[in-house]
């Protein structure tokens, strides 16, 4: 019998103590350490693991670092920290599981991956873009691999949704600490295109803004500056066109994500909040739509994500168990920042943008 994973986890607010509730799920692993300088949310993480483990809890990361107690190291400190922290874990032999967005901007993400080249081959570098394993998307993803849809032309997410949630310090109220609502939310989301394109994104165009939400809210006499809604349309090298409708003061929602896939033989739709697949081909006639409930099989712990985020650990286990290579990269991180940092430009300038550009 292998031995438990020891994990230790940085940054303990709401997603740090998300995973450390999923990674209690999971079979042979164990929280060992987490850090955070924020003395609640140190006792959060106290609070998650339970009374009787064996938890030691630092204020800095890098003494959590260098004790020794960790396999893993899971980065779910604040967007603006990942540049630091994370270049600190690529200096040690930890394999790293770290939450979106890699980094704030393109620069940094590049940065990140360059220090990755330096370490051991056989750890494990996984980037936390977990929305790849909602199940209802998960279902969409397979569909669209065997040839539901032909060849893929168009993809349209839809996420209406609360505003963003309180957070330690409010670091998440300004652009200059998240990246931008664009890269620290919709990461998730130009992921799925980008993998579901299966190439390069090639130009963005956006409009967006600040309508609604936190216009009110003070904090040291600034205002909060972060995006609540957005139109993105990302090309593709192949020709393939996707597009984002963002609304973040829109609860009054059935469904939180709708994602559609249409291809030249037919189109797939996941309802992520209702759980639910339809599969249509072109061939069938107008209206013949194969309608389906998706079960999240083998999901031990549903937590705030429906599952994904168990899931994603669960194959980040197998990874490093096996040897295998991470299903999701770092420059799978970096290209989902670049096509978010692409269309804040967009909007900040009014006018298509490069990808090009932000790689410069």
């Amino acid at each position: 019998m292998a031995a438990p994973l020891r994990y230790g986890v940085i940054g303990t607010g709401m997603m740090g103590c998300e995973h450390i509730n999923n990674i209690l799920h999971l079979d042979d692993a164990v929280v060992t350490a987490v850090s955070d300088p924020h003395p609640d949310s140190r006792d959060w993480a106290r609070l998650a693991v339970g009374p009787d483990a064996q938890l030691v809890a630092f204020e800095d990361h890098r003494d959590l670092l260098a004790s020794g107690l960790c396999d893993v190291v899971v980065v779910a400190s604040p967007n603006h920290t990942h540049i630091d922290v994370v270049l600190d874990v690529l200096a040690g032999p930890h394999h790293l599981l770290v939450e979106k967005p890699l980094c704030t901007t393109v620069a940094d993400c590049r940065r990140v991956i360059d220090a990755a080249v330096e370490g051991p081959p056989e750890r494990v570098l996984w980037m936390g873009l977990e929305y790849r394993y909602m199940p209802p998307t998960t279902a969409l993803l397979d569909e669209v691999r065997g040839g539901a849809v032909g060849s893929v032309r168009m993809v349209a997410i839809r996420e209406h949704r609360f505003p963003f949630l309180p957070k330690v310090g409010n670091w998440n109220r300004f652009t200059r600490n998240t990246g931008g609502t664009l890269v620290e939310k919709c990461c998730h989301f130009f992921d799925l295109m980008n993998l579901v394109a299966g190439v390069r994104p090639h130009r963005v165009l956006a409009s967006g803004g600040q309508d609604v939400n936190h216009l009110d809210e003070r904090y040291d006499g600034q205002t909060p500056d972060i995006l609540d809604n957005a139109y993105v349309i990302v090309e593709y090298d192949n020709g393939m066109r996707g597009m984002l409708d963002l609304c973040m003061f829109a609860e009054a929602s059935r469904n939180e994500q709708e994602i559609v896939v249409v291809g030249d033989s037919g189109k797939v739709e996941a309802l992520v909040t209702e759980a639910v697949l339809r599969v249509g081909r072109r061939a069938d006639g107008i209206g013949a739509v194969d309608e389906r409930p998706i079960v999240a099989d083998g999901v031990r712990h549903v937590g705030l994500h429906h599952g994904a985020s168990y899931l994603e650990h669960v194959a980040l286990q197998q990874a490093i168990r096996s040897g295998a290579r991470a299903a999701v990269t770092l420059e799978d991180g970096m290209w989902s920042v670049a096509v978010g940092e692409a269309a804040h430009r967009s909007i900040d300038e009014a006018r298509p943008v490069l990808i090009e550009e932000v790689l410069a």
